[in-house]
């Protein structure tokens, strides 16, 4: 079903058409420097999202993970291709094997769709990863939540963000990985209270809470874990982000 579902999505991103099919997907919503590319690339295992300061997420990119067995003998593989890979939907006929160079496509095409001053675009770049490390998923990262413009965004860009993550997780099909900082108040995290706005019993919402070792000394987050303070039927996961 997942290669039917990728497919599909390449096709209506192909056409240029809003896609009217729910298709079942994990998007990842969170605010800026929540650490929320952390999360990703440790679910794939590499690193290979852009970094930066401000909004470097500026246009959806879906993942596509797709599981391959690992060769058991190299030397009899006529494929040339490699174990850990990266094909890009504009550029289908083009295999990457390093992930710097993911990373560098990903800020080259970021600039061609939405321009070079930090403007942000609906339309998605779409990134298949095949490993043997990896579970078939698709996962959807989305532009960090913002609330004050920067250079010559325009003034709503709060808006434009806050409507680009509704479109995407008001998908009743899709799980919400809602991303928040264990140094700051679960009540004040915006992913969470976007998520709530389209899931209000939390039934597919899974909280991540990012940058445990960053709390001040002598508290923590064990009730949020637990879910006391905001239940969700996924629960929470916390982690360590690097540094």
């Amino acid at each position: 079903l997942i290669p039917v579902v990728n497919k599909l999505q390449e096709i209506f991103t192909q056409a240029n058409v809003q896609s009217k099919i729910d298709l079942p997907q994990i998007v990842v919503v969170g605010a800026q420097s929540t650490g929320k590319s952390s999360v990703l690339e440790s679910i794939v295992g590499k690193d290979f999202l852009p970094r930066g300061s401000g909004i470097v997420t500026r246009t959806p990119i879906i993942l596509h993970l797709i599981h391959v067995f690992p060769r058991k003998n190299v030397k009899e593989e006529k494929e040339e291709k490699p174990a850990e890979y990266a094909v890009f939907n504009h550029k289908p006929n083009v295999i990457f094997d390093d992930f710097d160079a993911v990373r560098k496509e990903i800020e080259t095409r970021t600039k061609i769709i939405a321009g070079e001053n930090k403007a942000i675009s609906q339309q998605p770049i779409l990134l298949d990863i095949y490993s043997p490390n990896v579970l078939d998923l698709t996962l959807v990262d989305l532009p960090g939540l913002t609330k004050v413009p920067v250079g010559s965004q325009p003034q709503d860009i709060d808006l434009i963000i806050r409507r680009l993550v509704l479109e995407h997780i008001q998908n009743p099909r899709s799980i919400i990985l809602a991303v928040s900082a264990a140094n700051m108040d679960i009540a004040n995290s915006d992913s969470l209270q976007l998520a709530r706005e389209v899931d209000p019993k939390g039934e597919r919402t899974l909280g991540v809470i990012t940058k445990l070792d960053l709390m001040d000394r002598g508290t923590d987050c064990l009730s949020v874990l637990k879910g006391k303070e905001y239940p969700l039927k996924l629960g929470y996961v916390g982690v360590v982000c690097r540094s």
